[in-house]
């Protein structure tokens, strides 16, 4: 873990990751994940021909590098948020110049004018374009055998399950590595994680303390189930007294939680046999009496870094002993999206941060920071072209407090005796 050291140029707009260099990363998001995605909601529903001419409209708008951003409607609920947010200086601007993180959010926001999510006379109102492709994999065979596993790794000591769960949560989809291979008794991911900061986050929360824990949550899912499961693990070892669980209140990126989601994969877990039913029920009791709050605030879909938080967001994080991030997105608002040297250290890009922080992210864009120099020379030499981008790495990371330095404590066999 680095100590904080002064970082020069933290927050040099020269490096803010732009869409507009063909063959890189941000590029082939606008110009082609774009452009399948609004083919795939197309297909999801049988939108009316109004609906697909907005969306034909947004294809042709926001593929096209010389094409310009459309403000929202005169009407839109949110006009004003976005005009704080940067529209002025973005709307009537290229896709491809503007911030690649603003430009993906603002992609979004329109996605769901094209479908008329916000349209209060319309049929479409408050339906969310992605529910087919997050149910789906909610409801999955590799989800289903995730779950069995469980009851498996319920016999394992408590020191076990927590390295499992943990791993299942920072792995999202890939959770099966996380349970499968720990319910067979294998401690370690088959993916050695590039910074592994797990003990030190562990050692934050000792049991009894009456810590309060802040997750905020990145996909809906077969992503969130594992969430939920460390969730409840937190609690029932009182590792936390409440957890507060911070989703999107519309929406996003495709397969960002919602309110809805979570009570989806509740569902899901309480009509599962065995351990996974039990968990559920727990769950379900834990939100029913406070424990596990649901919390969502406007700014979680802002096309904006954290260190841009309003006040009182910043004031719900700061009840937290510690705050989890979860995934990529979440991890690129928390440490800028921009391109620093992958050297540069976690806590210095955390340190506005009003708790400890931790990060739980798979790499799935060009953004990294708090790697040792070593790694990062191992890494460009073995995969120059996609060590950053294809999810098939992945990173712990955690900032303790103000300053940033390790804090002491226990290690995680004896924390969790």
């Amino acid at each position: 873990m680095e100590n904080v050291e002064d970082v020069d140029n933290l927050d040099n707009v020269d490096d803010v990751i732009r869409s507009n260099a063909p063959g890189s990363f941000p590029y082939s998001v606008l110009r082609e994940r774009h452009p399948a995605l609004i083919q795939r909601v197309r297909e999801a529903f049988p939108y009316d021909p109004e609906r697909q001419r907005a969306l034909d409209a947004l294809l042709r708008e926001s593929t096209d590098p010389a094409g310009v951003m459309e403000p929202l409607p005169p009407d839109a609920r949110d006009r004003e948020q976005w005009e704080e947010w940067g529209s002025g200086e973005h709307v009537g601007g290229s896709w491809f110049d503007a911030p690649f993180l603003w430009a993906e959010s603002y992609f979004y926001r329109r996605l769901l004018d094209a479908v008329g999510y916000f349209d209060a006379a319309g049929p479409w109102q408050g339906i969310d374009p992605f529910r087919p492709f997050k149910q789906a994999e909610l409801r999955g065979p590799e989800a289903q055998a995730e779950l069995t596993a469980l009851d498996r790794l319920a016999q394992e000591p408590p020191e076990t399950q927590a390295r499992a769960l943990l791993h299942g949560s920072l792995w999202g989809n890939r959770a099966d590595l996380g349970f499968q291979l720990t319910a067979n008794a294998t401690d370690t991911p088959t993916t050695p994680l590039l910074a592994d900061d797990s003990e030190h986050l562990w050692s934050l929360l000792p049991p009894g303390a009456g810590n309060t824990v802040h997750v905020v949550a990145d996909n809906a899912g077969r992503e969130l189930v594992p969430d939920l499961l460390l969730i409840d693990h937190f609690l029932r070892h009182a590792h936390a007294e409440q957890v507060v669980l911070h989703v999107k209140p519309h929406p996003y990126y495709v397969s960002d939680a919602t309110p809805m989601d979570v009570i989806d994969a509740l569902h899901h877990l309480k009509q599962a046999p065995g351990e996974a039913g039990n968990a559920g029920e727990r769950l379900w009791h834990a939100t029913s009496t406070g424990h596990l709050q649901l919390r969502t605030h406007p700014f979680s879909c802002a096309p904006l870094p954290y260190a841009a938080m309003p006040d009182d967001l910043k004031k719900s994080f700061e009840t937290a002993t510690l705050t989890i991030l979860k995934g990529d997105l979440n991890y690129r608002r928390l440490v800028g999206d921009q391109l620093r040297p992958p050297t540069t250290p976690f806590p210095a890009c955390t340190s506005y941060f009003p708790t400890p922080v931790a990060a739980l992210r798979t790499l799935k864009s060009d953004v990294i920071v708090g790697l040792d120099e070593q790694t990062e020379r191992t890494l460009n030499e073995s995969e120059p072209e996609s060590w950053r981008t294809t999810g098939t790495h992945a990173v712990i990371q955690v900032r303790a407090g103000d300053d940033g330095r390790r804090a002491s404590g226990a290690s995680l066999d004896e924390v969790m005796k």
